[in-house]
């Protein structure tokens, strides 16, 4: 019997990759339960800068809630979000009960942060020393990170754009979109920019919008750092 041969089939390409990957996520840090009393404050929050908040992802966070945890809404609370725009990805902290109550709401337990003051060890005995340099402007959708250290653009951010540094941040030029500066917990981490006009500055999670900069210090060469967990704006020349 002659046995006929036949080519092997091509190996199906995979329908997909898994890829680690760097977000920047909005925390709600909790402190009650009242669904009530969020939604009124939450609703003036937005009122500040509604397409902020728009389609924003956000992590709950239960460390500072206080009281029984039995009979909490998270399903309630996830709608009351959803409603307003903003997109719960999981919850962060919290006693065992609420992290049970918001598992069977299908918010999923995400890592905690490092603490300030481990930050403040780590950056010791690991200090920041690579920078990147980006040697032309940075358009509106583009996005751009320096991993474990600064970030140097000799040009302009346009708004729309996002800057993204584990160590500092340096704009040679005007300022326009998005920049995030310590990402990975490095509280001395600064943002210096030729002219402020930012969509959003932050350091180390704490932002200020740009409703929130001050009119005199738009346009103006600055730097923005932490002092005492709060960001201050300096300008560059006295």
């Amino acid at each position: 019997m002659l046995l006929r041969s036949f080519p092997l089939a091509a190996e199906e390409a995979p329908p997909f990759e898994l890829k680690g990957s760097l977000f920047t996520l909005t925390v709600l840090h909790l402190f009650q339960l009242d669904r009530a009393v969020i939604e009124r404050h939450l609703v003036e929050k937005i009122k500040q800068a509604p397409a902020f908040f728009n389609n924003t992802p956000v992590v709950i966070d239960l460390e500072g809630v206080t009281g029984p945890a039995d009979g909490v809404d998270f399903v309630g609370l996830y709608e009351l979000l959803r409603g307003h725009g903003m997109v719960p990805v999981g919850i962060r902290n919290g006693g065992p009960k609420l992290q049970a109550a918001a598992r069977l709401a299908g918010l999923p337990m995400l890592p905690e942060s490092r603490p300030v003051a481990a930050a403040r060890k780590s950056e010791a005995h690991e200090p920041i020393a690579r920078s990147r340099t980006v040697n032309h402007p940075i358009r509106s959708g583009q996005q751009v990170y320096a991993a474990e250290g600064d970030l140097i653009v000799l040009g302009a951010v346009s708004a729309g754009a996002e800057i993204i540094a584990d160590g500092n941040i340096h704009v040679y030029g005007a300022l326009r979109g998005r920049a995030l500066a310590g990402i990975k917990g490095d509280v001395e981490a600064r943002i210096f920019c030729h002219s402020l006009e930012a969509e959003l500055i932050s350091i180390v999670g704490r932002y200020r919008i740009s409703e929130q900069i001050e009119p005199a210090d738009r346009g103006k060469a600055m730097q923005i750092y932490l002092a005492e967990d709060r960001l201050v704006l300096e300008p560059l020349i006295h």
